[in-house]
């Protein structure tokens, strides 16, 4: 499904712009960046994406799990989060919003597609992977 689209929900926007960059290089369409919780709510409701890469942690107002519920009030758009935090706290505030899968900051090019690859082409009901680079 290369020619998906996909919005990347990032606050740094050197990472954003990186992840942006690496789905390009595999062939994905990223129709979309936004570093904060209520341009990504506009943009997906405004873009209909097929998958939405979230970090967790965002800046200004709400952060990436109320993002994602709001989301998901509107869509069916798949969530994938993105967070270099690993705590048990922070993966079980995640889990309200019902997420498809999570990747772990730091991750390798390899791990990105293979999530958006198994996300997108629901080869699994819920792609959990969890990468831990140490």
């Amino acid at each position: 499904m290369k020619d998906a689209q996909i919005v990347v929900v990032e606050d740094e926007l050197i990472v954003g712009m990186m992840i942006k960059l690496k789905l390009a290089k595999m062939g994905y369409c990223v129709s979309g960046l936004a570093s904060r919780g209520v341009d990504a709510i506009a943009m997906v409701e405004n873009v209909r994406p097929d998958l939405v890469l979230m970090d967790i942690r965002l800046k200004g107002g709400i952060n990436g799990v109320e993002t994602a519920m709001k989301i998901r009030e509107m869509s069916n758009t798949p969530i994938v989060f993105i967070t270099a935090d690993s705590s048990r706290e922070t993966r079980e505030m995640a889990e309200l919003a019902n997420p498809q899968g999570f990747l772990l900051k730091p991750f390798m090019d390899e791990e990105l597609g293979s999530i958006v690859d198994s996300v997108l082409s629901n080869s699994v009901e819920t792609a959990m992977v969890v990468t831990v680079n140490v």
